[in-house]
């Protein structure tokens, strides 16, 4: 029997949920899903510069699952590139944080929930 998944907290939503070449033609063919954790898992170590073990404690989940997590979003970020495919972030099972946890400490999570962004 196998534990039960957690939830992997995301800070925000993206600003906008697709990405891709202009001129895509959008069939099923031509689109790669990402889901919001493996988005968060793309912003909090390539964008906000955390190590793994960090992302991992701010999604709540363990190291090792956010290292999968970060290699899966990594692969079809680089499918997307190459291949000139859109790139979709939607789903996913997560859980939105509502900007007053303890890591929050650089106020991100707040200062999205404060531009409009729904918890």
């Amino acid at each position: 029997m196998s534990r039960p998944r957690k939830c992997r907290r995301v800070c925000c939503l993206p600003d906008s949920s697709q990405y891709g070449p202009l001129d895509s033609n959008l069939n099923n063919e031509n689109i790669i899903n990402m889901t919001l954790d493996e988005y968060e898992t793309v912003r909090l170590i390539d964008i906000e510069g955390f190590s793994q073990e960090e992302c991992a404690i701010r999604m709540n989940v363990a190291r090792t699952t956010v290292q999968w997590v970060y290699n899966d979003a990594r692969k079809k970020l680089a499918d997307s590139l190459v291949n000139c495919k859109v790139l979709k972030i939607e789903g996913g099972e997560y859980m939105l944080c509502n900007g007053e946890e303890n890591f929050c400490n650089k106020g991100y999570c707040k200062k999205r929930c404060e531009q409009g962004v729904e918890n």
